[in-house]
């Protein structure tokens, strides 16, 4: 561990070389760089920006799915390397974040998995501009960084920026029965670890989250992920019934109380549409995450 500790960057990615691109430009910033960085994509010319801009980012091509091109991600890097760190296509680190994120496993040897503090967070509003997050990433750097913070206690990781100590992976996957967007599917994989040690959100790597909202699932399929993905969960044991609820009621308001007046960047038509098809599927004992494939 300590200075050879090695680290790999994941990035599962779908119709965004631009932001991936913005992204690698951020990796290669870093105090201190990488030992490697993945790309996962479906289709070369649709998924990865050009050469020039991978900065020798390895890229995986195979079949499309968050969990599988995340899995893709895993079998490559094997037990070869220390730590794993998942960032979004559109997420933009901090300098020090691939540091941070080394020396927090470093001198937290009880700890198997991290998710990181977001300067902001684009994904419940119309998205960050890429100057935007630049701009909030370089003040945030041109300051002392804050000594680093430990919260235990964590149900799940957020998945835009969650970090593992690969020696506890070992055989773990993400479900591949959590199709397209796999909503949910950060929780169930992370949860599946804490058997191993303990969760925990940090400061000690911080970065912005753009939630960018090109190549996003259509509105229905992700109402049909809002209730089905939970409730399967609970049957896994990846996630307690009383979140699960949790979820589902919060989605489930949302989508009809703001049907009339949606935001411009989401389909609260589709999105209650498909909770509806999913609470019909699951009164006929048909109900299954894998049917928004047919949607």
């Amino acid at each position: 561990m300590g200075e050879q500790s090695t680290i790999v960057v994941g990035v599962a990615t779908l119709g965004r070389p631009d932001d991936v691109a913005d992204l690698l430009e951020g990796l290669q910033k870093q105090t201190r760089m990488a030992t490697k960085v993945v790309l996962s994509v479906t289709d070369m010319e649709k998924d990865a920006p050009p050469e020039e801009k991978r900065f020798g980012a390895e890229v995986l091509i195979g079949s499309k799915g968050l969990c599988a091109q995340r899995n893709r991600i895993l079998e490559k890097v094997g037990h070869d390397y220390d730590y794993l760190v998942f960032f979004d296509d559109d997420y933009i680190p901090s300098k020090s974040a691939i540091e941070g994120v080394i020396d927090f496993f470093d001198t937290n040897p009880d700890v198997v998995g991290i998710t990181g503090h977001l300067l902001a967070d684009g994904i419940l509003g119309p998205g960050i501009t890429r100057d935007e997050a630049v701009a909030l990433i370089e003040a945030f750097d041109a300051e002392p960084a804050p000594e680093p913070t430990r919260v235990n206690g964590l149900r799940g990781l957020y998945g835009c920026n969650m970090a593992y100590r690969l020696s506890a992976i070992e055989t773990e996957r993400f479900d591949e029965k959590l199709p397209l967007y796999g909503w949910q599917e950060d929780v169930d994989f992370s949860n599946r670890l804490m058997a191993k040690g303990d969760l925990v959100e940090t400061n000690a790597f911080v970065g912005v989250h753009r939630g960018t909202k090109r190549s996003r699932s259509p509105g229905k399929k992700l109402g049909y992920s809002q209730v089905a993905n939970p409730l399967y969960l609970v049957k896994k044991g990846s996630m307690s019934r009383g979140r699960a609820y949790k979820l589902m009621i919060k989605n489930l308001i949302a989508n009809h109380v703001k049907i009339m007046t949606p935001e411009p960047w989401v389909d609260r038509v589709g999105r209650a549409n498909g909770n509806w098809h999913a609470l019909f599927d699951l009164l006929r004992g048909k109900m299954d995450p894998q049917k928004i494939n047919s949607l």
